[in-house]
């Protein structure tokens, strides 16, 4: 079946919130402390909608995961401890990755993965970074299979820890500056 990556208007919130508590759900019975303060919450995905961050992938017309992809860079990413990045070339961001719970193990995670780095040829951008928590293995595996490769440790705004990893692109790119 056909799916479709688009941004996320704010019309979709709800059902965002909805994918967001499935997975804090997902976190919380498998004793992960990640998503379990109250984030994200609704005015973060409006945030990202806003700043035009916000994507999600729909299947069959129904939103079945949601991602937030910044190319503004990360405050939180310019310390790395215990590593290194592998470069310091312009990157891509991906946060807030969220799959629908009927649908963990169809490869959603991975098609946003794709559609991320689809993104990054069309911009000229060679590296994508994305950070999770030590205990997300599921989120580990998604990267490990679609080549990222852990980098070190970043710290987030409030102290918590995160494996830091990324991966660099090896292609010609084409270079666009407005994508939709």
């Amino acid at each position: 079946m056909a799916v479709m990556f688009r941004r996320t208007h704010e019309a979709d919130v709800d059902r965002v919130m909805e994918i967001i508590a499935q997975a804090q759900r997902f976190f919380q019975a498998r004793k992960i402390d990640q998503w379990q303060n109250g984030y994200p919450n609704p005015q973060s995905i409006i945030s990202d909608i806003r700043s035009g961050y916000g994507y999600v992938l729909e299947k069959a017309g129904r939103i079945v995961a949601t991602a937030a992809i910044s190319f503004d860079g990360e405050p939180t990413y310019r310390r790395i401890v215990d590593g290194r990045w592998s470069t310091d070339e312009p990157y891509a961001v991906v946060h807030r990755i969220a799959v629908e719970s009927s649908e963990k193990g169809a490869g959603l995670a991975s098609t946003i993965m794709k559609q991320v780095e689809t993104m990054c040829r069309k911009k000229g951008i060679s590296t994508i970074r994305i950070d999770t928590h030590r205990d997300n293995r599921p989120m580990q595996r998604v990267l490990e299979k679609n080549h990222f490769h852990c980098c070190g440790i970043i710290f987030l705004a409030d102290g918590s820890e995160r494996l830091a990893f990324d991966k660099r692109l090896s292609c010609s790119f084409e270079k666009r500056t407005n994508f939709r």
